[in-house]
């Protein structure tokens, strides 16, 4: 998709209006209807295709579609809102923007994964400040990516530059901020025409393997163990069809749980020489998955907490109510483009409440071996670290 294509889908709320009444009508809540995926060809949908090329869905008496590959995010979400998908990895950012700024009836049901992106930048490129001037690509507006982005600009005294004019020169203190599809990054940054990007893997560990960039810092070791995306269904499904709903989420987690026993397995089974579900080589999947090496990153200054001990990447369902509230209120002290009125109006509170419904995942943890399978603590509680 295009630039412009993108400049139209950023503010969706023409579109979900427009598409709710249709999307209503054609795709009514059904127990017998198939699972249909859509995903970004990102590790953040791993348990998703994991789910699907084991048979997971179909152990839980679910019809599972083969799933859509989308180039981003607003394909997806379009897609979404017009009921041609009923189960998608979304940006976490993005589910508050469909459900409070276009008031479209939708659900988080889990975490699809923790971690899994990074800044990457040009190879000579070592200190936040030598963005000045310069240019990076975000995937959307509203991700954690441009949360996090933002958070470490203002940190070393940079202004973010939403979207700079063709040919516009981005002035000293300033960082130009233009939004770039995934897979369109890597390229971008070989050929110079950005700085760097902050993104999903593996485009990260794709940019490593090419020597065309390095990681700059890895957003885990921003915000420990953070969500970026997760799995969002339509919130009839979750009132007119909870058990439908249900065994796709015990389908997830358990997909997760596989995961993390078999990481060397899932590079293989999502790689390009093994399937059709993302176009990686095996070696950049497996660079992410299961050759992660912290002493190594921090020595680059990609990681600077150290005691926290997070993966690269990692898979636990679970949806946080702290880390929730803590995301609007990054939110509505971030710069996106559109009509960002709804932002303001937000309750953290309530947003945890309303946005989320854990039930799902709680009951499909015991059907895994419980909370132990992903460390989680009995009281599903955490305290939220953020720290650049």
């Amino acid at each position: 998709m295009g630039d412009m294509s993108l400049r139209c889908c950023v503010n969706l709320g023409t579109l979900a209006g427009a598409l709710l009444a249709m999307g209503a009508q054609a795709q009514r809540s059904s127990a017998n209807q198939p699972v249909r995926i859509g995903y970004l060809p990102i590790l953040d949908a791993a348990p998703l295709l994991v789910a699907h090329a084991r048979k997971m869905y179909e152990a839980e008496r679910l019809e599972a579609e083969e799933p859509r590959l989308f180039r981003a995010w607003p394909q997806i979400v379009e897609a979404f809102l017009a009921g041609q998908v009923n189960v998608i990895h979304v940006l976490m950012p993005t589910a508050v923007l469909i459900r409070y700024g276009n008031r479209y009836p939708a659900k988080v049901v889990a975490w699809n994964h923790t971690n899994g992106s990074a800044i990457t930048v040009q190879p000579g490129i070592r200190d936040v400040k030598q963005l000045t001037g310069q240019t990076v690509a975000v995937p959307f507006w509203y991700s954690i990516h441009n949360v996090v982005l933002q958070a470490i600009l203002r940190e070393a005294g940079l202004k973010p530059l939403l979207r700079p004019a063709q040919g516009q020169k981005v002035p000293d203190g300033s960082v130009g901020l233009v939004l770039m599809p995934p897979p369109d990054m890597v390229a971008a940054l070989a050929n110079r025409s950005i700085a760097g990007y902050i993104v999903a893997e593996p485009f990260n560990a794709a940019a490593e393997n090419l020597n065309v960039g390095r990681v700059m810092r890895l957003t885990g070791d921003i915000w420990r163990d953070h969500a970026c995306c997760v799995v969002l269904v339509h919130e009839r499904d979750v009132k007119e069809n909870p058990e439908w709903t249900q065994r796709v989420v015990n389908a997830v987690v358990k997909a997760q749980a596989w995961i993390r026993a078999n990481r060397a397995a899932t590079a293989k089974l999502l790689s390009r020489e093994e399937g059709s579900y993302t176009p990686h080589p095996e070696a950049v999947l497996q660079r992410v998955l299961n050759q992660y090496d912290p002493v190594f990153y921090q020595r680059e200054g990609a990681i600077k907490h150290a005691n926290w001990k997070v993966a690269r990447i990692d898979f636990q369902p679970y949806p946080f109510a702290s880390y929730t509230r803590l995301l609007v209120q990054l939110l509505q002290r971030t710069e996106v483009e559109g009509d960002r009125a709804f932002l303001g109006r937000l309750q953290p509170d309530f947003v945890a409440r309303d946005l989320v419904d854990d039930r799902f995942v709680r009951r499909a943890l015991s059907s895994v071996g419980g909370l132990a399978t992903f460390g989680l603590p009995r009281n599903l509680q955490r305290q939220e670290a953020f720290r650049v």
